[in-house]
């Protein structure tokens, strides 16, 4: 009986060693040599919701969910009835703008004209005020070497005065005509003034038609079709969803001691669930400078040991380019980041690395 209590005995311990190996063995693979760390982490993307600048009847939609589009293609078409009508009463206000200002620029040939007139009578008025005012230099001396009368003196004195206020005259009128140039002039300035504000209004109208159509601001994917044909949104209202295809990266998160050797460049390798065999090369873009999971209290250095940092990883935009009816987000992964860029990559972070 004691011989079986015995056999039992080490039969127990034999089984338990080789549990324990085996454990140990399993967990062996798992263990992150010494200058690398490791997360767990979803593929991600920026989204960029796509909305309506202005208010409006959704006319169409161009694109459906799921699809890759490319920066500046149409996605959605918003009813512009509306602004088509303003715009063709903004051209009629701009004709009728243009006309004003062909009216206003022949009455300042007009005026100008009127002023060569008022200047040629000028000029005639000064003629005859100097011939008057001889004739009455001439009766004067005469009268006073009785050969002409006083009668005489008196009609010469009163030509003379009337050439003088003749002449007076003409300056007021050529003063008067300078003054309706410059006034036709100003109504030319008013005029254009018009014309530039009807056209600004035009090119107003034009940015809102363009608005109109909704285009990707980015290359990209559709996630979701916020709004549909038919239905009204508001200024700022969502219409579409879409990823920019140029900024992926995996979000994963580290200890306290990874984090703080980990900086922005570092080189990553991310390994997908969905494709285990296959390696993305990525690099740090981004460590968190707070701690996201984070005890109640803080005092021992195990619990500080607990703190972990959220890293991102970005893909290359170039590589991105090559591959991109091949991106798919919220891929779960695990990202392996070298923190001595002098070691060789471990054998669970080799792979087919993509190019």
């Amino acid at each position: 009986m004691p011989n079986a209590r015995r056999l039992l005995i080490s039969a127990i311990a034999l089984t338990a060693a080789l549990i324990g190996f085996f454990f140990w063995q399993g967990n062996g693979n798992d263990v992150v040599p010494e200058g690398f760390a490791r997360g767990n982490g979803r593929v991600e993307a920026v989204e960029i919701d796509v909305a309506s600048k202005l208010p409006g009847r959704i006319e169409a939609i161009l694109v459906r969910e799921g699809v890759l589009v490319d920066a500046g293609q149409p996605l959605v078409e918003l009813d512009t009835r509306q602004l088509e009508a303003n715009r063709h009463q903004a051209e009629a206000e701009l004709h009728r703008a243009e006309i004003a200002v062909e009216n206003a620029r022949l009455m300042v040939d007009q005026r100008k004209a009127e002023v060569r007139a008022a200047e040629a009578v000028l000029a005639q008025r000064r003629s005859a005020h100097e011939v008057a005012q001889r004739q009455f230099t001439r009766s004067e001396a005469l009268t006073e070497s009785n050969v002409a009368s006083e009668r005489q003196l008196e009609i010469d004195r009163s030509n003379a005065l009337g050439a003088e206020a003749a002449v007076a005259s003409a300056e007021a009128a050529v003063a008067a005509a300078r003054v309706g140039v410059t006034v036709a002039e100003a109504s030319v300035v008013g005029a254009e003034a018009a014309v530039a504000a009807v056209k600004a209004a035009i090119e107003a109208i034009d940015v809102q038609i363009e608005d109109s159509i909704l285009k990707a601001p980015r290359t990209g994917r559709i996630q979701y079709i916020v709004a549909h044909e038919g239905e009204v949104v508001g200024a700022g209202g969502r219409v579409v969803n879409m990823i920019d295809l140029n900024e992926v990266y995996m979000t994963f998160f580290l200890q306290t001691a990874a984090a703080g050797r980990t900086g922005l460049g570092t080189e990553v390798r991310l390994i997908l669930d969905a494709a285990p065999g296959i390696v993305v090369p990525a690099e740090v873009s981004f460590v968190s400078d707070v701690a996201q999971f984070t005890p109640k209290t803080v005092e021992t250095q195990v619990e500080r040991e607990k703190l972990m940092f959220r890293v991102r990883a970005r893909i290359a935009p170039d590589l991105l380019a090559k591959y991109l009816d091949q991106i798919k987000t919220g891929l779960p992964g695990v990202a392996w980041v070298r923190l001595d860029p002098a070691l060789p990559w471990p054998e669970a972070a080799e792979g087919s690395v993509v190019e």
